[in-house]
């Protein structure tokens, strides 16, 4: 079966294959030592080299145009073997070019790091080498060990490529657990946050529906369905940045990827649960700045001061495009602590929050 993910490869070793057939026939053209000497080309090897032109040529245009499958592969592996074979009888010799054909043949099945087929096609170069060094005539046993250099080199090739799947496979296992740290990194600060948020916000539309305040109970849920919405753009986003889908205008992408600098400045000190809510406040104000603002730099104060916690957030980006909306995930960790939130977007955005200190 020929995977989509070979076919670029499948055609890089069509072109070398045509490359090795006008080089090998301009190196037997020009090697002094030959039957015809320098600068000849008997009938025979012209010939092979011709016919292995053209079935690499041919082979070319096979894989170009998506014609492969399985039995191409093992085609084009039994011609490549033949050719190697044939050039072995009419080249054999001191400097015969067969070597190269064989071991083409040896690193184009080895390009698919798949040990088995790699030894197998070791295995019938050498028969076929050895076959070669049998029938041809004043061939000594001088040329016996060129199959023994074959069957190392079909070694060396079969055992590095073992070695190249295994560290791909590595590499790509250790890509895959650096994903889904940082997928579950997301989920867990911004969207598990959020759903909090939600639990948090419906907490208090109860507790106001039991006072008998249902006009506030309203205006909560509103400001939740507004918040809720702009979540869920902001998953779909996320989910199709993860599918690799086009993500929308320039603009856009600017606004998603800014990276504005910021300034802390944070003294205070209270319960641990306290705490966890003002950070959590801080990174959301942090984010809101890079998501939604286009700021360049954002200032965070934290100090406290009568008993109470102050956090000011300032940004110099464009604000929210909705002037009355609310962060709603820091609102909803603001009523829980039954704090004060303010915002105010004059060509800076500020907010204002204020947490009693005695709550938790």
């Amino acid at each position: 079966m020929n995977l989509p993910e070979f076919q670029d490869l499948d055609l890089s070793i069509a072109r070398a294959r045509i490359a090795l057939s006008l080089i090998a026939m301009l190196s037997l053209y020009i090697d002094p030592s030959t039957a015809g000497g320098l600068f000849h080309l008997n009938i025979y090897a012209l010939t092979t080299l011709l016919c292995h032109l053209a079935y690499s040529v041919g082979m070319y245009f096979a894989l170009s145009r998506r014609l492969a499958d399985g039995n191409l592969q093992v085609l084009s592996t039994s011609f490549d073997l033949f050719f190697a074979t044939v050039v072995a009888f009419i080249t054999e010799g001191q400097t015969s070019a067969s070597y190269v054909f064989f071991v083409f043949a040896i690193v184009a099945t080895g390009s698919r790091a798949k040990s088995r087929p790699i030894v197998t096609v070791t295995l019938l170069s050498v028969a076929l080498y050895l076959l070669v060094i049998v029938l041809t005539r004043g061939i000594t046993s001088v040329y016996d060990m060129r199959a023994v250099y074959l069957a190392i080199t079909g070694y060396l090739i079969g055992f590095f490529s073992q070695q190249r799947a295994l560290f791909e496979a590595e590499v790509r296992e250790l890509e895959t657990r650096a994903e889904r740290q940082s997928i579950a990194r997301s989920l867990h600060d911004g969207y598990v946050q959020a759903l909090a948020g939600v639990n948090l916000r419906l907490e208090t539309c109860r507790a106001l529906l039991n006072r008998n305040r249902p006009q506030d109970a309203l205006l909560e849920i509103t400001d939740l369905q507004t918040g809720v919405a702009r979540e869920y753009d902001s998953v779909r986003i996320y989910l199709r940045s993860l599918a690799g889908i086009d993500q929308g205008s320039t603009a856009d992408l600017a606004a998603r990827f800014s990276d504005p600098n910021f300034e802390v400045l944070a003294a205070f000190s209270g319960r641990s649960l306290l705490g966890e809510h003002i950070l959590q406040i801080m990174l959301e104000g942090l984010r809101n700045a890079r998501s939604h603002g286009l700021a360049n730099l954002v200032r965070i104060d934290v100090h406290e001061a009568d008993d109470k916690v102050s956090i000011s957030i300032e940004d110099d980006g464009v604000g929210l495009s909705d002037s009355s909306s609310r962060p709603w995930a820091i609102a909803s960790r603001v009523a829980e602590l039954e704090g004060h939130m303010s915002m105010h977007s004059d060509g800076r955005t500020r907010l204002q929050i204020e947490l009693p200190n005695s709550q938790v």
